[in-house]
């Protein structure tokens, strides 16, 4: 079934020349969306009937011109009924771009996607981590799929990525892909980087964004008590792949550095603070954001435990796996240890930032300095207000009260 399809041909009467000539336009309405242009022929505007969309009298020029408008009418409709033959999704600019022999020069969506994500993967340790780079292909195939499955094509044009679009991929990484609010949400974050490139190099005419707006949901995000940070320094395992990592997972609780960090810290890192005692000093491999914290006790022992393995670790000072086997080895030890949590690498430094730190008094800018936060606002969205904290805060109101 062909899309409705009108043309106007219509002039501007205040953009008129001294000589009281102005340019013809036509305005290309295809289902309600519309696309105007000028024909790049002039008329004076005494000599046109608007109800006509045509020049008046029988002079060569007003018969030049209403040939001129006949030729381009039966070309539109000659590139409708193209489009309609090929089974393309098409809007009314594609039938512009076509008049105007535009689309030649027409940039497809997924070829600037991967070229994006081969720049990505050029440039790892240098401005993107391997995470970064993860992210933007698993995104990548999420659009592909997307693609495939709502226009059966392998790769569509930049240009047709509308509102509608984004709401019907954000539908489909929900549905289909059943991804959680969040997540679906941060994968169309990546793909709007992939629209604004576009943008800016003029292959599109506007940011199809401009009215999508993506609100992260706050998440609750698991830490662990005192309770259960004891339960799991007292337990004794005899398995020693399942030590490495729960003393991997102990030294991320105390410290607050995230796995890839951790895994990176080598004896350059260590340094004597102001305070004669022993600090890690480190860039945030995710930010680049410098950060130093102040070893507690638990985490020294660690480190002295590890510390004479260190030359066939090739100068890393922690022997730490892999951040798959290591979350899948946490579970193992949530069981042993009978916490009813979902134990991963990354809940430590949930776990340094509200219970060791913020629970026991510490304010929450050193707070942020440690975890290496460029400002509180992410600071706050990982720290909680334990019951505690609240239970000695208001203690302390009760003694100033008597």
């Amino acid at each position: 079934m062909s899309l409705s399809l009108s043309l106007l041909f219509y002039i501007k009467k205040s953009k008129a020349d001294i000589s009281g000539k102005t340019n013809i336009y036509l305005r290309i309405t295809l289902d309600g969306r519309r696309s105007e242009f000028s024909i790049h022929r002039k008329v004076h505007i005494k000599r046109w009937n608007s109800k006509a969309q045509q020049a008046m009298g029988n002079s060569p020029d007003s018969q030049n011109i209403n040939q001129h408008l006949s030729i381009i009418r039966n070309k539109v409709y000659s590139i409708q009924q193209n489009f309609e033959r090929e089974n393309e999704i098409y809007r009314a600019t594609d039938i512009r771009d076509v008049l105007l022999g535009k689309d030649k020069t027409q940039k497809m969506l997924l070829e600037i996607f991967q070229d994006h994500n081969d720049e990505v993967d050029s440039l790892i340790g240098k401005d993107f981590a391997a995470g970064t780079a993860e992210r933007y292909r698993t995104c990548k195939k999420h659009v592909t799929d997307f693609v495939k499955k709502k226009y059966q094509k392998n790769d569509i044009p930049v240009a047709q990525v509308d509102h509608k679009f984004i709401t019907g991929f954000e539908y489909y990484l929900k549905t289909t892909r059943k991804c959680a609010h969040n997540s679906a949400i941060k994968y169309i974050t990546n793909f709007k980087k992939i629209i604004r490139i576009a943008h800016a190099n003029d292959w599109i005419d506007k940011d199809p964004f401009l009215h999508w707006k993506g609100k992260l949901k706050i998440v609750e995000r698991e830490f662990l008590t005192e309770k259960e940070i004891q339960k799991i320094m007292d337990k004794n395992i005899k398995n020693e792949r399942l030590t490495i990592v729960k003393d991997m997972f102990l030294f991320s609780c105390f410290t607050g550095l995230a796995y890839a960090d951790v895994k990176s810290l080598t004896e350059e890192n260590i340094i004597i603070g102001i305070d004669g005692r022993q600090w890690i000093k480190t860039k945030r491999t995710k930010t680049k954001v410098r950060t130093n914290i102040p070893l507690l006790p638990s985490a020294e022992f660690i480190l002295d435990k590890y510390s004479e393995d260190i030359e066939n670790r090739r100068g890393l000072l922690l022997p730490i796996l892999s951040n798959q086997k290591m979350n899948a080895y946490l579970k193992e030890i949530a069981d042993i240890c009978e916490i009813n949590k979902n134990l991963t690498f990354h809940l430590a430094r949930h776990t340094f930032a509200t219970t060791i730190t913020l629970s026991n008094g510490v304010p929450i800018e050193s707070v942020s300095k440690m975890l290496g936060h460029s400002n509180l606002r992410a600071t706050q969205h990982y720290a909680k207000i334990l019951d505690r904290k609240v239970s000695y805060d208001m203690e302390e109101l009760r003694k100033r009260f008597s």
